[in-house]
């Protein structure tokens, strides 16, 4: 999105075979943005910072909420109108959280009781405004700051809890005037200086961690397992699920660098045997509630995890799980518990008790990517056989993830 309002032409290697991702280049091309695909390798033809055209039919967004938040605050500030739109569980998410900062900065947006879809009608140049967000959210943030690339002055965020940074690293890559810091000893705030003219860039895109998880986790659980993943994106904001998983087995970080202002390195896991029995008066391991927005993708996966070590595992603080492609909460609990577990559901989370015996079965991640690739984890330490429903939901994020998996599995 952000080479596409940048002068020039920029190249994207190792860019996604997500579903999300290549909405978001449906997208962009519909809004006149020419698009050169080669495998892995985009090249993106930029068209400056008001160039985007006014499509002719709606934006389909699929099933990405950061392809909704982010464009919506790139359209705000074009001269145009648009209107964005996705599959049905898109359609059910929230968005009132984009729309009043967007209408505070001068854009026109109606929806479907804060819902898409959403229309569009952008009056730059934007102002500039402050705006402290109510919930921590990377997309909400992201959304305000491109937004402010076709403002008129500067614009910050200000979030209580620090969520990814992605984008504030990506601007300045591009020419965007930026600036970040500390809020206090637990938020932080973002400011962009606009109008902002942007150059285009060859960027080298890290490796998804939230989509390494899954196969750490895996090694984690499987005792003798050894595994080692190359260039991944190990941003502080993105790797807090290692904490846990360190207390599982041996994972270590190595080759770290920098590439377009994102620091990546490998790492290596492995599965070592779990001999400490479960004390009774132990207390369950819990993601700390500043954390809870640094895991959000990888809560499901979690649970799963905390299933199988000793003191069990508890969430709390993550309402925002009920607001994902589906209620990622009811989700969780509904297929730990068909496996075997015993966990308590709470309005804000669950607790899943330690060192479950888990049975396989019949796993309905509900649409749900992440639900489907957590429990395919869960299957591969479950006894007996497991069948993973809609196993096709997970081309959203990983569409190769089933034949990776299979390809490191050994019987």
């Amino acid at each position: 999105m952000i080479a596409a309002l940048a002068d020039g032409v920029s190249r994207l290697t190792n860019y996604s075979t997500s579903a999300d991702c290549a909405a978001t280049l449906s997208c962009l091309g519909q809004l006149g943005i020419r698009i050169e695909r080669n495998d892995a390798d985009v090249l993106i033809h930029g068209a400056g910072q008001n160039g985007l055209q006014a499509p002719l039919n709606e934006l389909d967004c699929g099933n990405s909420g950061t392809t909704m938040r982010l464009l919506a605050g790139i359209l705000a500030g074009q001269d145009l109108g648009a209107t964005l739109t996705g599959d049905q569980s898109l359609r059910s998410r929230p968005m009132q959280r984009i729309i009043e900062p967007l209408e505070m900065m001068g854009a026109q947006v109606s929806s479907r009781d804060g819902r898409a879809p959403l229309t569009i009608l952008g009056r730059p140049p934007l102002a500039a405004i402050d705006y402290e967000l109510p919930i921590a959210s990377a997309q909400v943030k992201s959304c305000i700051l491109l937004a402010g690339l076709n403002a008129d002055g500067k614009t910050t965020v200000i979030e209580n809890e620090v969520t990814r940074d992605h984008t504030e690293r990506m601007l300045p890559l591009f020419g965007a005037e930026i600036q970040t810091g500390n809020k206090d000893e637990h938020g932080r705030f973002a400011t962009v200086t606009g109008p902002a003219k942007l150059a285009a860039r060859d960027i080298s895109i890290p490796g998804d961690p939230s989509s390494a998880a899954y196969f750490i986790a895996a090694a984690a659980l499987l005792q003798g397992s050894s595994l080692e993943i190359c260039n991944v994106g190990i941003n502080a904001t993105r790797i807090s699920f290692l904490r846990m998983i360190k207390s599982l087995c041996s994972v270590d970080v190595t080759n770290i660098r920098e590439e377009a202002n994102e620091p990546i390195g490998t790492i290596s896991a492995r599965g070592t045997p779990r001999a400490r029995s479960l004390d009774k008066d132990e207390l369950p391991f819990k993601i700390d509630d500043l954390e809870v927005p640094l895991v959000i993708d990888e809560l499901p996966l979690l649970a799963v995890v905390g299933s199988q070590i000793p003191s069990g595992f508890e969430i709390r603080n993550a309402k925002e799980l009920r607001a994902k492609e589906t209620d990622r909460i009811v989700a969780t609990v509904a297929n730990l518990r068909a496996m075997g577990a015993t966990v308590d559901e709470f309005d804000d989370g669950l607790r899943v008790k330690g060192n479950a015996k888990l049975q396989g079965t019949e796993i309905d991640p509900r649409g749900d990517h992440r639900i489907a690739m957590a429990f395919s984890v869960a299957a591969l330490v479950a006894e007996g056989e497991s069948v993973i429903q809609d196993d096709r939901c997970v081309a959203v994020s990983f569409p190769t993830f089933f034949d990776l998996l299979h390809s490191l599995v050994q019987r």
